[in-house]
């Protein structure tokens, strides 16, 4: 074969452009498959959130104080408006603000009436539909904002945001394109009025 007709023979021209076009077209379908990943496991996050806000309703608060509070420490007038508090407690450093942490309170919200994530019996918690999520990366706030008063019987009314943040969503296809390996999923939080802190969902 002379050199004029090897530079004119367009055998294996197909390989040659699928080489160049099909590897970029599986990255991409690769990506979109990893992006829909993302928005199933945020999703996923988000009704997890939702059941952790409806068990916190009903469950020993994560901050132990919540549970003999009657609202007539500062001297209120029994009927009284409830005096304000908020108590933000963290579960990356076991701590509530103003309050102290129960780490049993924040397990039964998170890991349910058997103490596991994944599990189906009993009653479930946060990780048992999303079990990705610990403690570590849950918040929950509770704060007076106008329910119950001063010397209710069943105690404060706050209401309580659960708060979930700083999860991790592996992304290696879209690293190479952006550098990035994995994305921070955005905070997913939920807010239900309390009902009775003074005792554990059966």
């Amino acid at each position: 074969m002379t050199q004029h007709s090897f530079l004119g023979n367009r055998d294996g021209a197909v390989m040659a452009e699928f080489a160049l076009a099909g590897i970029f077209m599986i990255m991409l379908m690769m990506s979109v498959i990893e992006l829909t990943s993302a928005l199933w496991a945020w999703n996923s996050e988000a009704k997890a959130v939702q059941i952790g806000a409806r068990l916190a309703a009903v469950s020993a608060p994560v901050s132990s104080d919540l549970a003999t509070m009657t609202g007539l420490e500062g001297g209120a007038t029994p009927g009284a408006a409830m005096p304000y508090f908020i108590r933000v407690c963290n579960g990356a450093t076991s701590t509530c603000s103003g309050g102290s942490y129960s780490a049993a309170a924040m397990n039964w919200i998170v890991r349910g009436s058997d103490g596991v994530c994944g599990s189906t019996t009993g009653v479930r918690g946060i990780c048992d539909l999303y079990p990705r999520i610990q403690p570590q990366n849950i918040v929950i706030t509770y704060e007076q904002t106008g329910l119950g008063f001063a010397g209710r019987p069943g105690g404060p009314v706050p209401s309580i945001t659960v708060k979930v943040q700083n999860l991790q969503f592996s992304t290696p296809v879209l690293g190479i394109f952006s550098g990035v390996a994995n994305l921070t999923m955005p905070p997913v939080q939920t807010t239900v009025s309390g009902e009775d802190l003074r005792s554990t969902s059966p």
